[in-house]
């Protein structure tokens, strides 16, 4: 590695971060010099100078730099097809956190609806990987058993031969068709429901790879040049500057819902945001383009008050294709037109739980500031007012939470551990932090302290619904719960829930699933007095999944004519097109989350 070339890009990465007066003209020095080193021959370097030019591009000192910034990365592509011809080593940047590059090549095993989207998105610049297909026992089975629906006479040879040449057979078939699109397009044709199909796809595990080149969905080029950029004078938020509840009681972000076209065009972007970084979420790939909002932040005067070059969107998914029993809210935030993050909650009554991922590269920009607007956001969306955060994204089976002390980060912001034993020890390590500035909490502490969900708890003056154009959640006026006690979320789960179910299964139906719901349904029809007859397949669907808890609910029959009227609503609204009016609904029946905390709390 060139000495002179290590230091500039360690100038760089100091210069990035600063905004007094003079740092725009001392980046631009430092990136004229780079861009005129065009051969970087050590892999490692491109990819901090990459890493650095994204940044600036979402977190710029100057407009005249910007231009500079996307002349650089619209060419990048280049610079990595140098290095390829150079014979460098070029996994680097496949690394989960580093991936997606322009110029780039990518492999991964993705379910069928990704398949479909990216086939469909590429065409030309994406294949299946069959140097990299598994041949042995388990695969051969599953195309047996399944390329026999899509292929005439498979079964000829896969149901009685050794050493089946899959490949002849699918060329035969496939004729001039790219072998990867031939089958997803027979998939789609099979007389089977959707999520059998899917479930039929990904049996076969079949490995997908695509060449970025200087594609636009690239990590290196997915940001678009909003109508305004936010140009950065002073220095970034940091943590210490925030206070969750101070932010928290401010106006409400305005949420508008987008026309169905804009939202076919977020969530195509959101896609190819998680697909070259290796990530996929259930609400991304599965998305309901007509339920996208935009999150407008306030752009008051003020340092912290202003929106800061920052828009959020968020949205649900499909009435067939929601979970049994929560909603479902997924968005991501674009700083400047660039992607910084991924946004999940999930939740019942005034509950959710938030998992909130900033991509590696923007994580020294105001990452709690930003963090703090999606929980503005989300519960002006939801209405929820008690948020939890996953044991994994504080360091559960996840090392890298463990190693940015990702605990700090949420305790510091007012977060309580959701068990007493975790709690007393999070204040012993306060103390000791106290005493000694240079003490650092043990890894294995942390991992301790990952045992268990955190909590945040608000209280809010008013309830209200998402309108089909826009939300004015104004009147909302949360604050931190100033007791700090244990809350009544601290135990629920929904798995504890649905393993009581599973155990009367096993207990009074033989572990038949089909006779416990057809007995549960019946049950509760009979208490609720509920003919479904006329309803939809979709409420009825509904119906058959909720009826396996409130089965378990022995005073069911006496709830009154009121709440019994209002549980059917409940149930009914799931299978409608406003899945954040379902779990409003969820909040305003104290009865019905009575008995859903009484039975998933253990």
């Amino acid at each position: 590695m060139s000495q002179s070339l290590d230091a500039l890009l360690t100038s760089l990465e100091s210069a990035k971060s600063r905004f007094s007066r003079g740092a725009a003209a001392e980046t631009k020095t430092l990136l004229t010099r780079l861009s005129s080193s065009s051969n970087i021959t050590d892999p490692q370097c491109l990819l901090r100078l990459h890493e650095a030019l994204l940044f600036l591009r979402a977190f710029p000192q100057s407009p005249t730099l910007v231009k500079t910034i996307e002349e650089l990365l619209n060419t990048f592509h280049q610079r990595i097809e140098r290095l390829r011809r150079s014979g460098a080593d070029m996994s680097v940047f496949d690394d989960f956190d580093t991936s997606g590059m322009a110029g780039t090549t990518m492999q991964d095993t993705l379910n069928f609806e990704a398949a479909c989207w990216l086939v469909r998105r590429i065409p030309r610049h994406v294949e299946i990987a069959w140097d990299d297909y598994s041949d042995d026992y388990q695969a051969e089975r599953a195309m047996g058993s399944t390329w026999s629906r899509l292929i005439p006479l498979l079964e000829e040879d896969a149901d009685v031969e050794a050493n089946i040449p899959w490949r002849s057979w699918l060329n035969a078939a496939r004729g001039r068709e790219r072998d990867l699109e031939f089958l997803i397009r027979s998939f789609e044709r099979l007389p089977l429901p959707s999520r059998a199909r899917a479930e039929l796809y990904d049996s076969l595990r079949i490995p997908i790879r695509w060449r970025l080149e200087n594609l636009k969905l690239s990590r290196t080029r997915n940001w678009t040049r909003p109508r305004r950029l936010f140009i950065h004078h002073e220095p970034l938020i940091q943590r210490s500057q925030i206070s969750l509840a101070q932010e928290l009681s401010k106006p409400a972000p305005r949420l508008t819902k987008v026309s169905r076209h804009e939202g076919e065009s977020i969530l195509r972007m959101v896609r190819e945001v998680m697909l070259v970084r290796y990530r996929e979420l259930y609400g991304t790939t599965l998305a309901d383009p007509r339920s996208v909002v935009r999150a407008d932040l306030h752009s008051g005067g003020g340092l912290i008050n202003a929106s800061r070059g920052v828009v959020m969107y968020f949205w649900n998914l499909p009435s067939d294709r929601r979970l049994p029993l929560r909603a479902y809210v997924a968005g991501f935030t674009l700083k400047n037109g660039v992607p910084i993050n991924y946004i999940e909650a999930i939740g019942l009554c005034e509950w959710i739980e938030v998992g909130f991922n900033t991509f590696y590269t923007y994580r020294q920009g105001e990452t709690a500031w930003i963090y703090a607007q999606a929980l503005h956001c989300l519960h002006a969306f939801t209405g929820a007012t008690t948020i939890s955060i996953y044991p994994y994204q504080i360091g559960q089976n996840n090392d890298e939470a463990l190693d940015s002390g990702a605990f700090w980060f949420y305790r510091k912001l007012g977060f309580r551990c959701g068990r007493a034993y975790l709690e007393e020890l999070a204040r012993r390590e306060e103390k000791k932090i106290a005493a000694d500035p240079q003490y650092r909490t043990p890894k294995k502490t942390l991992k301790r302290l990952a045992e268990a969900h955190m909590f945040y708890e608000l209280r809010q003056s008013w309830k209200g619904t998402i309108s089909s154009h826009a939300v004015d959640a104004a009147r909302l006026s949360p604050a931190l719960a100033a007791d700090g006690k244990p809350g009544p979320w601290d135990t629920f789960s929904t798995r504890n829930l649905a393993l009581r179910v599973n155990r009367r299964m096993a207990r009074e139906f033989h572990g038949d699933s089909a006779k416990i719901r057809q007995a549960s349904v019946k049950q509760v029809t009979r208490a609720l007095q509920l003919n479904p007859a006329r309803w939809t397949p979709a409420q009825r669907h509904s119906l058959e999944n909720w009826s396996l808890i409130l089965a378990l609910i022995p005073e069911l029959p006496q709830w009154s004519s009121e709440e019994k009227r209002d549980l059917l609503n409940i149930i009914q609204t799931q299978a409608a097109p406003n899945e954040m009016r379902y779990l409003r609904l969820t909040q305003q029946h104290p009865r019905l989350r009575e008995a859903l905390l009484h039975l998933g709390s253990p």
